[in-house]
Order: structure tokens, then C-alpha cells, then sequence
């Protein structure tokens, strides 16, 4: 699965590339502005799209909306990652489009459960299945760097 992650920030953008790639079905690319990620699109659309909504050259909600309206792109799923907080911020994307929206700082765990949920909406991926027993749980779906002890 290839996942396009659009961040003008590349510390963060760095950080999240290499959480998201320690999961072995994971490609992540990088496109550091809204115009750099709408070419990005249009030359192979990514499975999934992280967007940030503070981005230089075409703001975050503009590759929204641009995304939505194209019928080569309209079904992208689109997580948005941004320090955008407020409710009309939440409200705007959403009714842009965005399947989720997570407000920075973040955790990384977090971030990849919900990409985990949304390409398992989207993708038609079975959920992680869970072993039981009366003493312990273990969720296999977990990439072994993710797993909590304990």
C-alpha cells in the first residue's frame, strides 16, 4: 500500500514516513507542498493521503476539495494531520471530504491505528485478527515496533 504524505515541516514529515514504514505493506511518499501533492495524484494516485492544511503554494483544504471534485481522485481517502484546532477547522475538512482528522501534537501509534482503519474501510482489509486466552490478548495486526508490553 502507498501512502502520500503531504507536510511542509520535514522533521515531521520524516517522523511519520518512517513510522508509517516500519508496517512491511507500507510505501510512503513525501510531497512538501499542495501543488507538488495534487502532481503527485494525478501521476499515481496513492492509497491513502495524510494532509496537512497549512501548506505554502495551495493551502490543504483547496487539495481537498480539488481531490474530491476530480473523478479520477474522489475516492482517495485523506486523513488530515495538521495544528488546525477548532471545531469550523474540523467542520471544513470534514465537509470537504477528509475521512478523519487528527490535530497535532499527535501520537504515532494513534496515527497509524487510524490509517490501519481507514485502508481497512476503504480497501476491504479484513480487521487484525486477535488471539484470547484467560491470561493474556494479543492483537497480531500490530507491527512488532508498535506492540505494547504488558
Amino acid at each position: 500500500m502507498r501512502i502520500l504524505v503531504v507536510e511542509d515541516d520535514a522533521d515531521i514529515a520524516t517522523l511519520v514516513k518512517h513510522a508509517l514504514e516500519r508496517d512491511a505493506d507500507l510505501q510512503v511518499d513525501v510531497a512538501g507542498n499542495g501543488e507538488l501533492a495534487l502532481q503527485a495524484v494525478r501521476r499515481s494516485a496513492p492509497d491513502l493521503m495524510i494532509l496537512d492544511l497549512s501548506l505554502p503554494v495551495v493551502d490543504g483544504l483547496e487539495v481537498c476539495r480539488r481531490i474530491r471534485t476530480s473523478l479520477t481522485s474522489a475516492s482517495l481517502p485523506i486523513i488530515i494531520l495538521t495544528a488546525r484546532t477548532g471545531d469550523m477547522n474540523h467542520v471544513s475538512a470534514l465537509d470537504l471530504g477528509a475521512d478523519d482528522y487528527i490535530t497535532k501534537p499527535f501520537s504515532l501509534h494513534e496515527l497509524a491505528a487510524r490509517v490501519r482503519a481507514v485502508l481497512r474501510r476503504t480497501k476491504g482489509q479484513p480487521a487484525a485478527p486477535v488471539v484470547e486466552s484467560p491470561s493474556a490478548r494479543v492483537d497480531t495486526g500490530w507491527p512488532t515496533s508498535m506492540r505494547r508490553a504488558g
